[in-house]
């Protein structure tokens, strides 16, 4: 960071983003599985952010944004490494926010719900790959359920700006962390009604989105998602 610094300059922002997804049923998750997410979505922020921070306080000023999940606020069936790893950061994002009051520095946490990003392309599968594939694919494809990566980027700079403390993106993901709040119990029998209607197949087999597509995208599903893949190509050509 210091070399990093001496040559850039301070940084003054820092964006912690990096992520993987693992989409299967609980029966198909290893320990494996667990240690990959907190590796990346929680010790990935805890590293980055403490590369920074000494600098920041040092300057009284600065911003940390951490990008978590509605799969961080409530479990999502069939992404069980995935919301545990993003409760862990939503968890340090708030307790950062509390305990850097007075100093200058300020953490939001982002809370995204779907996002039409193409996610699904990169994502990994298991158990029955193909039929995970389209559930997670179309949910992150359809409008009103999901939301664009322009959409989402533009609202992620007014709350950086403002030094909003937490920002949930997308109205589907408002009302659930909104339910949960106010009724866990009513959203927990709602999710485990939703794992009844996901897939059951169970192998411990990870299998990429992009794999799973060429071997099993019909037409039919590939039209029902094509907002996500131009999504996909969009940011691909913009070189995120």
């Amino acid at each position: 960071m210091a070399g990093i610094e001496a040559q850039l300059g301070p940084v003054d922002i820092l964006v912690n983003n990096a992520g993987i997804i693992q989409v299967g049923p609980t029966a198909s998750v290893t320990l494996e599985d667990f240690g990959e997410t907190m590796q990346t979505m929680f010790w990935g922020v805890v590293y980055a952010t403490t590369a920074v921070l000494d600098g920041m306080k040092r300057r009284g000023s600065g911003r940390i944004v951490n990008i978590t999940s509605i799969g961080g606020k409530v479990s999502v069936p069939h992404l069980l490494p995935y919301s545990a790893a993003k409760f862990a950061a939503v968890g340090y994002s708030e307790g950062l926010r509390a305990g850097l009051s007075g100093t200058g520095v300020g953490v939001i946490t982002v809370v995204p719900g779907l996002m039409r990003t193409g996610s699904f392309l990169n994502a990994q599968f298991k158990g029955d790959a193909a039929e995970e594939y389209a559930w997670f694919g179309l949910g992150a494809s359809l409008p009103g359920i999901s939301i664009g990566a322009g959409a989402a980027a533009r609202r992620i700079v007014r709350a950086t700006v403002d030094n909003e403390p937490e920002l949930i993106l997308s109205a589907p993901a408002n009302l659930i962390a909104r339910l949960h709040g106010i009724a866990p119990g009513l959203t927990l029998q709602m999710f485990s009604l939703v794992n009844r209607l996901l897939p059951k197949a169970s192998s411990h087999k990870l299998r990429s989105g992009r794999e799973v597509a060429r071997e099993s995208d019909s037409k039919a599903l590939r039209t029902a998602m094509q907002l996500g893949h131009k999504a996909a190509r969009d940011l691909q050509h913009t070189g995120v």
